[in-house]
């Protein structure tokens, strides 16, 4: 065997094959539904705490304000970046990238929940 033919069968052999875009699209668009689900959530327990939070005549506070609005753009921040990490890997790691993300932002989520109900009325 010469070093040519070691040479092209490394090179091939280290080749990533890129996900079809109509595929790509799809599994992003999959769980984009998921991730707009939890953003749109965040974005109701923002305007729903702020209205509570008027009926007893009170106001959130900043960490509060800065909590729930965390919960709107963690989910769009974490998409994004599983998104771009994921753009040029075949369809199960994508897919399985995109799955963490939101597992992350399931489970932050969740602490904002619990930690908030707390600590978000001054």
């Amino acid at each position: 065997m010469s070093t040519d033919d070691t040479t092209t069968t490394t090179a091939s052999a280290t080749r990533i094959r890129r996900t079809p875009g109509w595929l790509a699209a799809t599994i992003a668009i999959f769980f984009g539904l998921f991730y707009a689900y939890s953003a749109w959530y965040g974005l109701g327990n923002l305007l729903g705490l702020n209205d509570a939070a008027a009926a007893l005549d009170t106001s959130l506070s900043g960490f509060g304000w800065g909590l729930l609005l965390a919960g709107v753009l963690v989910p769009i921040a974490v998409f994004g970046l599983a998104f771009w990490l994921g753009r040029r890997r075949e369809a199960g790691p994508q897919a399985l990238l995109l799955l963490a993300g939101l597992a992350l932002v399931s489970a932050l989520q969740l602490d904002i929940f619990v930690f908030g109900l707390g600590s978000l009325i001054v």
